[in-house]
């Protein structure tokens, strides 16, 4: 379902974004956990409230149409389905390191792999689930 109500994203600017996620995972695994806070945060806000109220995704976009690397427009509604994954993720696996547990490491890896998938190859996961749930069951009214 396309969502009209908000601006649409700019693609390569989704994907940096990507890639900064797999880095912080990256950290996560290697330095601390505590990086799922952060990443946490940003799935709230990117995914509840919009990009275009993300400070860091303000920067990026700024930085990026400076240097006319934007890429194309994009729906901001599988962008948004995207970053709430992402803070659900984030949550579980600060959740289980705060616990005592080591299957924290579980939500880390799948983040690691779906910001892979999408930084490197262009294939949102979370955008593809999103996509196929509103073919199959489109909202009443459609």
């Amino acid at each position: 379902m396309l969502r009209f109500d908000i601006p649409q994203v700019w693609s390569n600017v989704v994907r940096w974004e990507a890639f900064v996620t797999w880095l912080l995972c990256l950290v996560a695994l290697f330095v601390t956990p505590w990086v799922f806070a952060f990443l946490a945060l940003q799935g709230v806000v990117r995914g509840f409230v919009g990009h275009y109220r993300c400070p860091s995704h303000r920067v990026w976009q700024r930085l990026f149409m400076l240097l006319g690397w934007q890429g194309r427009k994009e729906d901001a509604g599988a962008k948004m389905f995207a970053s709430k994954v992402l803070f659900i993720a984030s949550s579980v696996a600060l959740a289980l390191f705060l616990s005592g547990s080591s299957l924290w490491i579980v939500p880390c890896v799948a983040l690691l792999v779906f910001s892979f998938l999408e930084w490197a190859l262009s294939f949102c996961a979370a955008c593809w689930v999103y996509g196929a749930w509103y073919r199959r069951f489109p909202p009443s009214g459609a």
